[in-house]
């Protein structure tokens, strides 16, 4: 059975599958290491990448792009059941989902080489970052402690918004909403006159859209009763959450949504961002190298999103 690197995303898994670690000759120096990953963005930097290792170490490296992500996710799934894994690949999933793969067989114990040297190679990594991968003693998983992959970047979602369109519909760039009424009364004045949808986003990954929703769930009744949802204590239909909900009823009454936002996957989200026919779009810092590679002049702002209270503060996604 092959066993695999883990190369990590805080939130987002990247994995890496081998040989035996301590194999003399490991299969990739035969044929080429291959790569499974879902970054439309950085294809091309991959590649690059890629081309320097040949030239570096004489062996080929093949990125293979699988998007948008809930398809490279059931591609991943499928793979693991017929055990054709690639040699690198990511897993987009919880921590749980992560043990899993664990568990089967499809993920190396990194810690010795992690540790080797006096920690060289873990040492090199954001210590948060790295925690992704790390199983402490005792952890709820079972799983044996140790460091079970590599992370591969950091990153946060947020919204960010189209400076043009806000001059446009005689609103100040440099002063973008901070408040759920002056972000509604900005999106409904720019659908006036602009014609221009409000929000975009990839409503129809559904992580998306729970990103969005927990980020207000946090602002309106903090992270202690987010937290005893999850564990169960708090029901969805306490008033907190449906003051949550209703954000999105708002938003649908106000009509200052994107015409089919609940079942657009990101990159379609981010394509009608970058060809300016949203004002705002709620999307992860990986949009930067994407709205360069679809339209270089466009002109953005970021912010938070704006907050609904001032009780609890306004936690953002990062990873």
């Amino acid at each position: 059975m092959k066993k695999v690197i883990c190369l990590v995303e805080v939130g987002i898994f990247l994995l890496l599958s081998s040989c035996s670690l301590g194999e003399k000759e490991p299969s990739y120096a035969r044929r080429p290491l291959i790569i499974w990953h879902w970054m439309t963005d950085r294809q091309e930097a991959f590649e690059e990448l890629a081309r320097r290792y040949k030239e570096e170490r004489g062996v080929e490296v093949r990125f293979e792009l699988y998007a948008p992500s809930n398809a490279y996710r059931q591609k991943v799934m499928a793979a693991a059941q017929t055990n054709t894994l690639p040699d690198i690949y990511g897993i987009l999933g919880e921590k749980r989902f992560f043990a899993s793969f664990i568990k089967s067989g499809y993920v190396a114990d990194l810690t010795q080489e992690m540790e080797a040297n006096n920690g060289e190679w873990k040492n090199r990594f954001f210590t948060r970052a790295l925690k992704v991968n790390e199983f402490e003693e005792n952890n709820e998983f079972g799983i044996t402690p140790g460091i079970y992959g590599v992370p591969l970047d950091v990153m946060n979602i947020q919204l960010v918004y189209n400076k043009k369109i806000f001059r446009k519909a005689g609103l100040d760039p440099d002063n973008p909403p901070h408040t759920w009424k002056e972000f509604i009364s900005a999106m409904k004045k720019i659908r006036k006159k602009t014609g221009v949808a409000g929000l975009v986003s990839g409503w129809g990954e559904v992580w998306m859209l729970d990103c969005f929703a927990s980020n207000y769930a946090f602002n309106i009744m903090g992270e202690e009763k987010v937290m005893d949802t999850i564990r169960g204590k708090v029901s969805y239909t306490d008033p907190d959450w449906i003051e949550v909900l209703s954000l999105f009823e708002e938003m649908s009454e106000k009509k200052v949504l994107a015409e089919g936002i609940v079942t657009m996957v990101n990159k379609s989200a981010e394509q009608m961002f970058a060809n300016e026919r949203a004002a705002f779009a709620f999307n992860g810092s990986w949009c930067v190298n994407v709205y360069r590679g679809m339209n270089p002049g466009l002109e953005y702002g970021v912010i938070p999103p704006p907050r609904v209270s001032f009780k609890h503060p306004m936690f953002i996604w990062g990873g």
